[in-house]
């Protein structure tokens, strides 16, 4: 059984903190084909779709589209500050390797 991906509370503050919900906006994560190994995820925000897993916290929305699920299971979806610049991160254990850049990765 595959378990849908977790979203950290740092996330959902950071999404707070840009007033997503005030926008009527969730965060969308999903995965494409590309990137430098294969697979690339594509964050955003986005309006949630009928057919979307909605994750919920601290009033914010994160959403993963039905084609992205079983590539993003038992994921966890968390916020990184670091001195190059802050991003939403995934740490994808279904991921058997993944680019420099964190956002390209192969299965």
């Amino acid at each position: 059984m595959q378990l849908p991906p977790k979203v950290t509370p740092r996330a959902f503050e950071r999404l707070a903190e840009i007033g997503a919900s005030d926008q009527g906006k969730a965060l969308r994560v999903a995965v494409e084909g590309g990137g430098c190994s294969g697979f690339q995820y594509e964050i955003d925000l986005d309006e949630p779709r009928a057919d979307d897993l909605v994750l919920e916290g601290a009033g914010q929305k994160v959403v993963v589209d039905a084609i992205s699920l079983p590539f993003l299971a038992d994921a966890v979806i968390d916020f990184s500050e670091e001195l190059i610049g802050a991003r939403f991160i995934i740490n994808n254990p279904n991921a058997s390797s993944s680019c420099g850049c964190g956002t390209s990765f192969s299965m």
